[in-house]
């Protein structure tokens, strides 16, 4: 498949993926052609891919790979599938992306959630559950400024839960129905406090979705 073949395969498989869908298409560890959805990873044609990115990942298995990517400064976290393709005769990847939270959209998500406070077990309903938080390689929830550990990791509960819960960091997400307010701090950075009066830190990777998310 040459690299015109691709831009015409791209441009159909866009009209049957949703709104939120990117798709590249990479070789030579390059963005050779980048159509952004409304969820943008903001790549650029012609940048090279990250060394930990899910292109490496599905070179090597020459097998479709999914994959959640965390982001950075400069690039937004994704759920990315990819899929081995060949571009003028070079091993590619063809990369969908989609928000971080798309693969949870297709499982019936959790309930309630389980954590340990002292010696003792205690299944929440997750409605009830301010934040998570992951701290000195432990999970722990908070209901009512309470603190109980989990066994999953964030990246595990971001694909289970509900989605009015939102990932704004790399160590917090945060319940939608329990935010008070979204403010800045001194530096322009993005803080959300929470009805407990408890604050959080956004970082920037997730800045876009989260304004997108709540819609402003």
């Amino acid at each position: 498949m040459g690299i015109d073949a691709a831009v015409q395969y791209v441009s159909i498989l866009k009209e049957w993926l949703p709104r939120e869908a990117s798709v590249a298409v990479i070789a030579n560890g390059r963005y050779l052609y980048y159509v952004p959805g409304m969820h943008d990873i903001r790549a650029v044609v012609g940048q090279s891919v990250d060394a930990n990115s899910i292109v490496h990942d599905v070179l090597k298995k020459k097998s479709k790979v999914e994959k959640y990517m965390q982001g950075d400064e400069n690039s937004s976290s994704y759920y990315g599938i990819g899929y081995p393709v060949i571009v003028d005769d070079i091993e590619g990847v063809l990369l969908v992306s989609f928000p971080p939270n798309h693969h949870s959209l297709y499982k019936e998500p959790m309930t309630f959630l389980t954590g340990r406070n002292e010696d003792c077990w205690h299944p929440i309903a997750v409605d009830k559950i301010s934040h998570i938080e992951s701290l000195q390689k432990k999970t722990w929830f908070y209901k009512n400024d309470i603190a109980y550990q989990s066994m999953y990791t964030l990246k595990d509960l971001i694909e289970k839960l509900p989605d009015f819960f939102l990932r704004i960091h790399r160590s917090y997400i945060v319940n939608i129905q329990h935010i008070l307010e979204i403010s800045r701090d001194f530096s322009s950075n993005m803080l959300i406090t929470l009805k407990n009066g408890t604050v959080l830190p956004v970082s920037q990777s997730y800045s876009t979705h989260i304004r997108k998310k709540l819609g402003f």
